[in-house]
């Protein structure tokens, strides 16, 4: 089951970012205190930023964040998955599909285009992505970060 962040979630939430951060397909680490920042801009109910929880057999186990944003390329809103972790105990029972499912189920009435990161070295991630149907799209990315 897929749900949407309830405040119950916060000490899973953080637990699993910070698992999340630390694995091998990720490029850096992350200061802690942006996962509380980011738990609480979605329970107050920003636009801009969606939280959910996976359960399998009332357990949590796994989370995904989006962020929502404008396309003038496709003329309408992009969902950027930022984030999408399975706990370790979970992976291959089918969670990661569930997520990406509830994802589309609830925005694709609205969105216009799905959009992603994933490293290379995460291969069983992007089995699942082109699974899913996501191609990889030749842009490069550069940030300037601010923090």
């Amino acid at each position: 089951m897929v749900r949407y962040f309830e405040q119950k979630d916060r000490e899973a939430f953080l637990a699993m970012a910070k698992k999340f951060y630390t694995m091998p397909a990720v490029l850096h680490e992350v200061d802690p205190v942006f996962f509380e920042n980011t738990f609480e801009e979605i329970m107050k109910g920003s636009p801009y930023a969606v939280g959910l929880i996976a359960e399998y057999n009332g357990e949590v186990a796994g989370y995904a964040l989006l962020s929502l944003t404008w396309s003038n390329e496709v003329g309408g809103m992009v969902v950027l998955i930022e984030e999408a972790y399975v706990e370790e105990a979970f992976r291959s029972c089918g969670i990661g599909k569930e997520i990406f499912s509830f994802i589309r189920s609830e925005f694709d009435s609205r969105a216009k285009r799905y959009r992603l990161e994933v490293t290379k070295e995460n291969t069983r991630a992007v089995k699942l992505y082109r699974a899913l149907g996501y191609t990889d799209l030749d842009y490069g990315q550069m940030i300037l970060d601010r923090v």
